[in-house]
C-alpha cells in the first residue's frame, strides 16, 4: 500500500515567506528600493600533513589531507538572502557548499527561517537555523569572521551537527553597561558523518550570554536530545549480540534514540590589540559514542593588518559507555567473530577521539573583506583521534599539519 505524507519543510517555509512578503510589500517600496539583501562568504584552503597513515579531516568528512596537499578540508562557499518585510517580520535563507558526509560538494540549505521581532528585546524564529552549540556557532563556517583558520577541532569536532529544524526565542536585557541574552530552542537535527546518518530528536537547549565591560564575554549553554545513528554494520552487530548471553553489551552499544547531552562554557576577551577565547565542553551519551571532554584556549595580538595567535587544546575520553568486562576473553560467536570481546573492543577503539593539539597561526588582512591565514598544528592522538582512514600503525605519534587559506566576504 502506498501512502503520501506531507512533511514540514523549513526551506519551503522561508522561501514562501520571501515570495509572499515581497508581493505584499512591493507597492509600499519606492522605485528601485528592495526589501531583499544578498551577501556571501567563501574559503579556498589547502592542507598538508607529514603522514600517510591517516587523513586529516573535519569530523564527518570522508576525504582529507595526507602528505599530498588537499583542498577538501576547508574549501567552501555560501550565499545568504535576507528579506525585511516590516520592522517586525523578516526571513533569511543561506545555501552552503562544502565537503559533506558523502564526500560531495552538493549545495545544501543551511539556514531557512522566518523571524518575528515582537519587542526590541524579544524575537522568535521558526525554520532551519544554525545549531547554537558552541561559543562560535552562527559564523563558524565564515572563515573571515574568525581569527583561526578553522575552529579548534578538539572542541568543535565533538558534535557534527551544524543546523537544526525547529524554533527558538531570544530575550535580551541590559543591566547597567552589560547585556544579557537568553536563547531557548527546540527541534531536531540531522547530519551525515562519513556515510552514516546522525540524528538528534526531541532536542531542547538553553544558552545564556553576557557581554560585559572591558571587552569580556561569558557564555553558558546546554542541550539534550535523543541520539540515533543509522549504520548498517552497527545495527547488525547489535542484532547479533541480542542473540547471545551478552545482550546487555549490545543494548549499551545501540545508538537508537539514546539520551545525549552537550554542555559548554565559553569565556572571551577582545579589547584593543589583545584577544582571547577559552571554551570548555562536555559530551555525554548512553550509547557506543563515547562521552568526552574538550577544551581550548586561544590568545592573539593584532599588529596592524597581522594577527598572530596561539591555541592549545585537548579532547579527552571520559567513558566508552560500554562494559565489555562481562564478556570473557576468547569467547567465539559462530558467524560473527572468533573472539567477541576483541571485536567489541576494536569497535570501541575506532570511536576513540583522544588527542592533544598545539597550534600557531597568523591572519593577514591584506585586502578589503579578504584575509590570508597560515596555521601550523602539532597533533598527538591517542589512538585514531579525529583522523580518518587510519592504519593499524597510526596513533601516539605527533602529526604535523600545515594549512593555508584565503577567506572572503561579499
Amino acid at each position: 500500500m502506498l501512502s503520501t505524507t506531507y512533511r514540514f519543510r523549513p526551506t519551503a517555509l522561508a522561501l514562501g515567506i520571501l515570495m509572499i512578503g515581497a508581493q505584499a510589500q512591493a507597492q509600499d517600496k519606492a522605485p528601485g528600493e528592495s526589501i531583499f539583501s544578498l551577501s556571501g562568504f567563501g574559503t579556498l584552503g589547502v592542507v598538508k600533513t607529514d603522514t600517510d597513515e591517516a587523513r586529516y579531516r573535519l569530523t564527518g568528512q570522508p576525504r582529507g589531507a595526507t602528505t599530498e596537499v588537499s583542498a577538501d578540508v576547508d574549501t567552501k562557499i555560501g550565499v545568504q538572502v535576507g528579506a525585511k518585510f516590516s520592522p517586525m517580520f523578516s526571513a533569511t535563507v543561506q545555501v552552503l557548499s562544502k565537503q559533506n558526509g558523502y564526500g560531495s560538494y552538493q549545495p545544501a540549505v543551511e539556514w531557512a527561517f522566518a523571524k518575528a521581532q515582537f519587542l526590541p528585546s524579544l524575537s522568535v524564529r521558526v525554520g532551519r537555523m544554525g545549531a547554537p552549540l558552541f561559543a562560535v556557532s552562527d559564523f563558524r563556517d565564515v572563515g573571515y569572521a574568525n581569527t583561526w583558520l578553522r575552529p579548534p577541532q578538539d572542541v568543535y569536532g565533538q558534535v557534527p551537527l551544524s543546523h537544526f529544524d525547529g524554533a527558538d526565542a531570544n530575550y535580551q536585557v541590559a543591566l547597567g553597561s552589560s547585556t544579557l541574552t537568553f536563547q531557548l530552542y527546540g527541534g531536531k537535527s540531522e547530519s551525515v558523518v562519513t556515510g552514516s546518518k546522525v540524528k538528534l530528536d526531541s532536542m531542547v537547549g538553553l544558552n545564556a550570554t553576557a557581554e560585559l565591560d572591558g571587552g569580556f564575554s561569558v557564555r553558558l549553554g546546554h542541550v539534550q536530545g535523543k541520539l540515533t545513528i543509522e549504520n548498517a554494520s552497527l545495527g547488525g552487530l547489535v542484532s547479533a549480540l541480542s542473540k547471545t548471553p551478552f545482550a546487555s553489551v549490545g543494548q549499551e552499544m545501540d545508538a537508537t534514540k539514546k539520551h545525549a547531552t552537550f554542555t559548554g562554557l565559553g569565556l572571551g576577551y577582545d579589547q584593543g590589540n589583545v584577544l582571547a577565547l577559552l571554551e570548555y565542553t562536555r559530551r555525554k551519551t548512553d550509547s557506543y559514542v563515547p562521552s568526552t571532554t574538550g577544551w581550548f584556549a586561544t590568545v592573539g595580538y593584532r599588529l596592524g593588518k597581522f594577527t598572530p595567535y596561539v591555541t592549545l587544546s585537548e579532547l579527552h575520553q571520559d567513558s566508552s559507555n560500554v562494559n565489555t568486562s562481562v564478556i570473557p576473553a576468547g569467547v567465539p560467536v559462530p558467524g560473527l567473530a572468533p573472539d567477541l570481546r576483541k571485536l567489541i573492543d576494536g569497535v570501541l577503539q575506532s570511536q576513540s577521539t583522544r588527542q592533544k593539539t598545539k597550534a600557531v597561526g597568523v591572519r593577514w588582512d591584506f585586502y578589503r573583506n579578504t584575509d590570508l591565514k597560515f596555521q601550523y598544528e602539532r597533533i598527538t592522538p591517542d589512538g585514531p583521534g579525529l583522523f580518518g582512514s587510519t592504519t593499524a600503525a597510526f596513533g601516539n605519534t605527533p602529526v604535523n599539519v600545515y594549512s593555508l587559506a584565503v577567506d572572503v566576504v561579499f
